[in-house]
Parts: structure tokens; sequence; C-alpha cells
């Protein structure tokens, strides 16, 4: 048992590792100085749907610095943006599903993770993206909505 655990714990970890470096980070802004640790911030990463070539979402969201923040113990706020634009020419590698999460992003060290879920306005010949974080706020989560018109000549393909 034990071997076995050395043996896929490099694969685990790499395997986390190239899932996590679909983000790209574009830049930040510091918000509140912290003496000791990082600052408390706003991040700007980018992300490629990987079904949809040629679609870039943009997501801003805070990030908690100080010596919790730098340890990877603070719990970062469920409030995020995000702005999806065509990049390139839009191509799709596979029939999309009606709606499917494309990225999830931990924000916190057990409970919380930021999502994006594509969905598809067939009607409009749209890409609809939403964001959200899964830990509800008094009663509500916090969510942000962008969207990705498509020319009329290239169909979204569904399942």
């Amino acid at each position: 048992m034990h071997s076995l655990l050395l043996r896929t714990l490099p694969l685990t970890l790499l395997a986390s590792l190239t899932l996590a470096a679909h983000a790209e980070p574009v830049g930040e802004v510091d918000t509140v100085f912290k003496l000791i640790g990082p600052d408390h911030k706003i991040v700007v990463d980018a992300y490629d749907d990987p079904a949809v070539r040629g679609v870039t979402c943009y997501v801003s969201r805070a990030k908690t610095g100080g010596i919790k923040g730098a340890v990877g113990l603070a719990e970062d706020k469920a409030e995020a943006s995000i702005a999806c634009r065509q990049t390139g020419p839009i191509a799709f590698s596979k029939p999309l599903a009606q709606q499917e999460e494309v990225m999830n992003e931990r924000i916190s060290l057990l409970f919380k993770k930021l999502r994006v879920v594509r969905m598809v306005d067939k009607a409009r010949n749209t890409l609809v993206y939403l964001t959200y974080s899964d830990r509800v706020i008094e009663g509500s989560p916090q969510n942000s909505v962008t969207a990705v018109p498509v020319d009329r000549a290239t169909p979204i393909p569904l399942r």
C-alpha cells in the first residue's frame, strides 16, 4: 500500500498542476497593504474555453493576503466578475452540452470553489458564461454573466 502511494503521488501532483495551469494570470492590483505577508489584491486571470477555440474568459476576483493568504489558509471572498470575448476564429472541437462546467478553482482550503459554466443559447447562436461560487452568501450566491455571440454561419453544435 505504501509503495503504491509513493508511485501514484507524483502523478497526482502532476495532474493537479496540469489542471491549475489553465488559468493564465493577466494582472493584479493591491487593495489593502499588509505589513506581514502579501497584500490583499484583485487578480485577473484568463481562461481559454477548452471546447471552443477562439473564446477566452477573463475572471477577476479578490485574493486574501496576510499570513493566512501566504500559507494558503485564507478564505477568499466569494465574489467574481467575468467577461468572455472572441479572441480568434471560433471553432468547436466537439459538440457541446447544453450546459457544462468549463472551469473551477478552489478559493478556500476546504469549502469554496469558483466555477464557470458555459450554456448554449441555441435560438441566438450565443455562448453564455456564468461565474459563481458554490458557497451561498446570505441566501443567494454571488454571480456574474457574460455572452459571446457566434456568427450564424457557424452554428453551435450540440450533443
